[in-house]
């Protein structure tokens, strides 16, 4: 008996730790955009897109729109970026100049 609770407790917690896994996960967003300077607001909008700011670094989720299209809108209301990684793939110097190119 005190097996059967013992391996009860174990799956229980095992299962209870998995969504926490996958919410911190996702907190990083499919997008992650690191300001040469932090923006004023924690929180920016970008054609219907929700940005999430910290103090280094602002993510938002998947949108419709080509990842170098959400690298110019995002510049332009946070300012130049010194890195932007779209699905984990950061972008190269060029695509990062020509996205930065856009910036307010």
């Amino acid at each position: 008996m005190s097996r059967f609770v013992s391996l009860a407790i174990a799956l229980a917690s095992t299962t209870l730790l998995l969504p926490a896994t996958a919410a911190s996960a996702q907190g990083a967003g499919y997008y992650n955009a690191t300001p040469v300077t932090a923006p004023a607001k924690p929180n920016v909008i970008t054609n219907g897109m929700m940005w999430k700011c910290g103090d280094t670094t602002c993510t938002a989720p998947k949108g419709s729109a080509r990842d170098s299209i959400v690298c110019e809108l995002v510049v332009k209301r946070v300012g130049a970026l010194t890195t932007f990684t779209a699905n984990g793939a950061a972008f190269d110097a060029d695509a990062l100049a020509k996205c930065n190119s856009r910036a307010k």
